[in-house]
């Protein structure tokens, strides 16, 4: 029976569908065969003819059971349909033939044998069971559940017909019946894993996610080797953004063979989300000796040391991907990165040199060509380099870009904008364009051209979180339409609440308008994110100022100074406090 055998009835969804099919009518079989006893002694009186073709049908059946089992389907259907000669009212041996019909892939014939069983004998569960597979198989839900209900009805004791039914309830949305029918199931049978399992399954998929982690938990603690029950509980922990709990569920399933690359991927993929690369690192490296990750699984790792600053290894993890395969762009790409981060300039040039016109990492590669260019004193020779590249890709604003802020790195803002303005008409659409050209305003303080440029970027793209910050922060800094400044960070916080430099604005808008409480809290949360930012820092110092807080402020000042020895102003805001502090 399916309430005996959990995990059979789990893999019926994944397998194929006739291997599915045959699990199941291998079950059916079983209490077909116990339905079929010889007449009991006080039986009606029956002529010696009839009781012959009793005794004779089931000898058939019993020898096309063996058939069955020894995948002689031709000689099955043979005795089978000799005993239906026999007993041509036999709803049972119906049923039995409907089900050798799936395993050989006749549906349609199965679908027949089972409609005439039904018909025979509208109390016989079997077909219905069997034929709410085959309807859920075939996409054919509602006709489904019509079959399964009916299974359910005629004997409310068996557990399968209830999990097919909330299934194919579950895929029709039909959420309140699925959960009823699996509730009912629970209560009959308080040992049902499967059955909790799919109420947990199903509030899932409500977005009901603690109900469902409560079911998942109730599984594990009747059967606590449920694999996919731990896979399912560690989704619902990652859609409730409890990653933590999420990681330790995977882990937890790493010592069992069963599911343990898929869940070493998944496992890696969230420790890489969660910006955990050591941890990450550990694990990509046994997908790796798996032999099953392949070249993505060896591209993560190289890029993992990239992040953790690992950059020979990276460089050794990349230069093996590209004897394999040279024409791999992404990954020169990649190695000449690591090369440029580790100071090996002419190595990096010589990778990124390689990387042809024609290639989707040529815009990249040209950017960093024009960094080390600029990095070894050839400015002439960066900005030629762009505007060669530029020629070729007059419709890329990432050149355009990378070019102006080229121009404002060697102190020559002007030359910059000039540049985006003579070729603005190229992109009037594209917000990053006018960004750009509002940063570039504000570095030659015409903050009025500044402020105008910002607003276009959100008439193109109003969820800009850069735009409504700089927007925003440029009122509070100016003293102007506070208010309205105000506005535009918080709608920046909104979409990126773990933005220490937007928080950072909220929290001097705050001081702005005097409210010092909020402005400490926000400024705080934005240190505890970014603790080596003086700018955030002495902020949190004026704030402490304004509130009096003297000590406290000159801390900050002090912690400020020491990120920013050359900003005499604090040095001269640390003596004013010293200095009234002793006054008082």
């Amino acid at each position: 029976m399916l309430a005996s055998n959990t995990k059979k009835f789990f893999e019926l969804e994944r397998i194929p569908m006739r291997t599915a099919l045959v699990i199941v009518a291998a079950t059916l079989l079983l209490s077909a065969c116990s339905a079929f006893s010889p007449t009991p002694e006080n039986a009606p009186s029956a002529t010696h003819e009839i009781r012959d073709s009793h005794t004779r049908s089931l000898y058939l059946f019993s020898h096309a059971r063996i058939a069955t089992s020894e995948g002689d389907y031709p000689t099955a259907l043979k005795l089978l349909r000799e005993a239906i000669s026999l007993e041509p009212g036999s709803a049972r041996l119906y049923g039995e033939l409907a089900e050798i019909k799936v395993k050989i892939g006749q549906v349609p014939e199965s679908l027949e044998y089972i409609t005439k069983a039904i018909a025979l004998d509208p109390d016989y569960r079997p077909p219905y069971l069997l034929g709410g597979i085959l309807m859920a198989s075939a996409g054919k839900d509602r006709e489904a559940a019509d079959y399964l209900r009916k299974a359910v009805k005629i004997d409310p004791s068996k557990e399968d017909a209830y999990l097919h039914l909330s299934l194919s309830l579950t895929r029709m949305f039909e959420y309140e019946e699925a959960v009823s029918t699996l509730k009912t199931l629970v209560k009959i049978n308080p040992d049902s894993a499967l059955g909790y399992y799919y109420l947990g399954r199903t509030y899932s998929q409500m977005k009901l996610y603690q109900d469902a982690l409560g079911y998942f938990k109730k599984v594990l603690e009747l059967k606590p080797e449920f694999a996919q029950a731990v896979i399912d509980m560690a989704a619902t922990y990652e859609a409730t953004g409890d990653y933590a709990h999420a990681i330790d569920s995977y882990r937890s399933l790493l010592n069992s063979d069963e599911h343990r690359v898929a869940i070493l991927q998944r496992l890696t993929q969230l420790l890489l989300q969660q910006r955990r690369f050591p941890e990450a690192l550990v694990y990509l490296k046994q997908v790796a000796q798996s032999g099953l990750g392949g070249q993505e699984t060896v591209r993560k790792i190289g890029l993992v040391h990239l992040e953790l600053e690992q950059y020979e290894e990276a460089i050794a993890v990349f230069g093996g991907m590209l004897e394999k395969d040279p024409s791999a762009d992404n990954i020169r790409l990649y190695r000449g990165i690591a090369y440029e981060e580790r100071g090996e300039l002419d190595n990096a040039y010589a990778e990124f040199n390689k990387i042809s016109q024609g290639s989707v990492q040529y815009i990249d590669a040209v950017s960093h060509i024009a960094l080390i260019l600029k990095e070894q004193g050839k400015t002439d020779a960066a900005i030629a380099a762009l505007k060669k590249a530029i020629e070729t890709n007059r419709s890329n604003v990432e050149l355009y870009l990378n070019l102006s802020t080229l121009y404002e790195s060697i102190g020559n803002s002007q030359a910059g904008l000039d540049f985006l303005l003579d070729n603005g008409q190229l992109f009037q659409k594209e917000p990053r364009y006018h960004f750009r050209v509002g940063v570039l305003f504000d570095k030659l303080n015409k903050r009025a051209e500044s402020i105008k440029s910002m607003k276009q970027v959100l008439l193109l793209d109003p969820k800009d979180a850069q735009a409504l910050n700089y927007l925003g922060y440029t009122y509070a800094e100016m003293g102007i339409h506070l208010e309205e400044a105000l506005k535009y960070i918080k709608q920046a916080v909104a979409i990126r609440p773990r933005d220490a430099f937007i928080l950072d604005s909220l929290g001097w808008t705050y001081f702005k308008l005097k409210r010092y409480d909020e402005a400490v809290k926000a400024l705080e949360e934005a240190i505890e994110l970014v603790d080596d930012d003086y700018t955030i820092v002495e902020h949190l110092g004026d704030v402490y100022s304004a509130r009096r807080a003297v000590k406290r402020a000159i801390k900050q000042y002090q912690r400020a100074l020491e990120l920013a020895p050359e900003r005499k102003e604090l040095v001269e805001k640390i003596q004013k406090l010293k200095g009234e502090h002793t006054e008082k």
